[in-house]
């Protein structure tokens, strides 16, 4: 993950594209109701097998354990480089809270500087989640296993996005971190928590054009390129520096988005190009293939590096003198 180093609100658009306004679902379904782009209560069929890349140095045995999913208490904390001490590090973590309704959400603790300087946390899946795998079962070249779980396809601009947020009256800010198709990372600021409870925070972009008469048309080329999508790199949030520092909580129950297509059920084609040239599945399957591998190295070394921890137990205090 990139190192933010400023209190960034980057405008977000994604692509020129000349598709009508409508928040409906990748597969033009005509839902109108913004897109959920992850729901942490809902985060099964999520596992991603590194076990391929592991090398000579792990057992047959030990690669069963080389499967991570995208729950809750998978997911990591990074303090900006200047917070990153001892203590700060040791109470800055991520863990799954259950609300009175018995939904699963995200919880995170932060622990900011008490100094008076800015500083932020971000909030990352504990793998790059990719934007081409198959779900079991589906047709090779789907990639429809994280969709609605950190990635969402055939993406236009982008209207607006929502989470679900808890917060406890602290002034800090909260934003999101996602990719595009090209590999862009970007950074939204959605808003500050300052209030108690749940709350819908959102964000909406400025330069979205609602009349089509005042928008730019453009003839966009189709096959053989990639259907643009998004994936979620993560959460951020902002402690400025003249706010009070240390112990922070907060909880996040989802992130939607409302967008336009890049692509509508009408544009299709006589001829179904993909089946005469496999030219977009071979394509993702490099790039899958590449994914899998950067991502199963991070999660090798990971795991050696845990067998190699000490595991004994903690001595929680001095054994007193007997005086002998």
């Amino acid at each position: 993950m990139k190192k933010i180093l400023a209190f960034v609100c980057v405008i977000l658009f994604v692509g020129a594209l000349s598709a009508f306004a409508q928040t409906t679902t990748a597969a033009d379904t005509g839902n109108k109701e913004p897109v959920t782009f992850i729901d942490f209560g809902n985060l099964d069929g999520t596992d991603i097998d590194f076990s391929d890349t592991a090398g000579a140095s792990v057992s047959a045995s030990e690669k069963a354990n080389l499967k991570v999913d995208l729950k809750i208490e998978n997911w990591e904390s990074e303090l900006a480089s200047s917070s990153q001490v001892a203590d700060n590090q040791a109470n800055t973590y991520v863990k799954a809270a259950t609300t009175k309704d018995g939904k699963t959400v995200l919880g995170v603790r932060i622990h900011f500087p008490e100094a008076s300087y800015n500083s932020y946390c971000i909030i990352k899946p504990p793998f790059d989640i990719p934007a081409y795998e198959d779900k079991p079962g589906d047709p090779a070249g789907t990639g429809n296993k994280f969709t609605g779980k950190g990635v969402l396809k055939n993406v236009g601009p982008i209207k607006f996005i929502q989470m679900d947020v808890n917060g406890r009256n602290f002034p800090h800010g909260i934003g999101i971190i996602f990719e595009d198709q090209s590999g862009m990372e970007r950074i939204v600021f959605i808003d500050y928590m300052r209030y108690a409870g749940w709350k819908t925070l959102i964000w909406k972009n400025p330069n979205y054009v609602k009349d089509v008469k005042n928008r730019e048309l453009q003839f966009n080329p189709l096959y053989p390129q990639n259907m643009p999508f998004i994936k979620l790199k993560g959460l951020i949030i902002y402690r400025d520096g003249a706010n009070i520092g240390g112990d922070f909580v907060a909880y996040v129950r989802n992130i939607k988005v409302a967008y336009d297509l890049a692509m509508t059920s009408d544009q299709e084609l006589d001829i179904n190009d993909e089946g005469v040239w496999h030219i977009v599945r071979d394509r993702e399957e490099k790039r899958k293939a590449a994914e899998l591998k950067r991502l199963g190295n991070v999660q090798v070394l990971r795991y050696l590096e845990k067998k190699k921890m000490y595991k004994g137990p903690d001595p929680t205090a001095p054994t007193p003198s007997t005086g002998q």
